[in-house]
């Protein structure tokens, strides 16, 4: 059996929340490693943080000015030998298809070290990436691993309702972020990726807290379970609309944005239903996409929703927000969305989706003045490669 094989038997073979110790024991005996650390993205996508560590006691790692930080926001190995001239440190992007994670540090004796060894390293970062998205559903170490601090319990039920932050695929690529993101509200998305298509929803639930939190819950599994009974877009407005009028009789609703993209010829089905807005950046221009808007669902009983259609061309990169940052004014009462938004897809066009939420909501906070948001901000960012051949 050779080396890699040996840990990816060790790390399948490992009790969930054994990993950490198991990728560390396996690493030492085969690799020769010194050192193991695993660390986990926190929920703001700032910091790294070790899992070995309770929670609240580890010392973070900053995603911009560390070397695991330059890892994961490149989703590339790095490699660093000037710590000590006798080991080499590789630091290894955690992901799984394109959902980043974390990073995997590995310290070496320098003259064991080779590329051989680094791909081989890659490989075992990704299988333990999928080990720990399994594991999640038996263990809380992780998700701990990834608080700066505790959550809201309208955080955690939204957190926990997301299918990733990001996703990537030949055709497209995916990433979303939430703010703020230990106290998020209503604000939320989903997608479903195909053979034949990708359905993306973007939805913004009224109101505050639990509520907000349950409404949109409610919205989602809804949506869900429409989809995954085979109705079309409009049968999942439907069906989501009635469930939410049903349990709130239009004294609540949920805006929602669905999307239907189809992966060979890049033509999207649209329902409108509500305030999230799309941009999109095509040959270097930022433009507003023009939509018919309908009613958010659940305000009246049997709404009747229609399809819009749009094509997404190769290179095309949309962008869709939610009103907390559209809506969101400047000391001076400009609304960001009428120039600043612009300028803020333009600033971040050569950033990968993965990356390009937490950039712009980070210009955001600096132009609303105030370092904490009045309400929810959602940002998703979609790079359409269409399918090739």
């Amino acid at each position: 059996m050779d080396r890699f094989a040996a840990v990816e038997r060790a790390l399948r073979s490992a009790a969930p929340h054994e990993l950490p110790e198991a990728v560390r024991h396996a690493l030492i005996k085969h690799f020769a490693a010194t050192t193991v650390e695993l660390l986990m993205a926190d929920y703001a996508m700032t910091i790294l943080q070790p899992v070995d560590a309770l929670p609240y006691t580890a010392v973070p790692l900053s995603v911009h000015s560390s070397a695991s930080g330059r890892a994961f926001g490149a989703q590339q190995p790095y490699i660093r030998s000037d710590d000590c001239p006798d080991s080499v440190t590789a630091h290894l992007p955690v992901s799984v298809r394109g959902d980043r994670l974390g990073v995997l540090a590995v310290t070496v004796p320098a003259d064991v070290y080779s590329e051989d060894m680094v791909n081989q390293l890659v490989d075992v970062a990704e299988v333990l990436g999928h080990e720990i998205v399994v594991a999640e559903r038996d263990t809380d170490l992780y998700l701990q691993a990834r608080r700066a601090e505790r959550l809201t319990l309208a955080a955690e039920m939204q957190w926990q309702l997301l299918p990733g932050r990001s996703c990537t695929r030949p055709e497209y690529e995916l990433g979303a972020q939430l703010e703020p993101a230990y106290a998020i509200h209503g604000d939320n998305f989903d997608w479903s990726t195909s053979g034949q298509d990708l359905t993306l929803t973007v939805s913004n639930g009224m109101g505050e807290g639990i509520e907000a939190a349950l409404l949109t819950n409610l919205a989602v599994n809804a949506l869900r379970n429409a989809r995954r009974a085979g109705l079309d877009l409009v049968g999942q407005a439907c069906l989501a609309d009635q469930a939410i009028y049903g349990q709130h009789r239009g004294a609540a609703h949920v805006s929602v944005l669905l999307l239907r993209f189809d992966l060979a010829t890049g033509e999207v089905q649209i329902v409108d239903a509500g305030s999230p807005k799309v941009w999109r950046l095509r040959d270097g221009v930022v433009e507003p996409v023009e939509l018919e808007a309908q009613l958010p669902l659940g305000m009246f009983e049997d709404t009747v929703y229609t399809v819009q259609n749009l094509t997404v061309e190769r290179g095309d990169r949309l962008l869709f927000v939610s009103d907390g940052v559209y809506d969101v004014a400047s000391p001076a009462g400009e609304r960001y969305s009428e120039r600043a938004l612009a300028r803020a897809v333009t600033n971040s066009r050569l950033l990968p989706p993965s990356q390009v939420p937490r950039a712009v909501l980070r210009e955001l906070t600096g132009y609303r003045g105030e370092p904490q948001s009045q309400d929810d901000a959602m940002v998703v960012c979609l790079d359409w490669r269409g399918r090739q051949g």
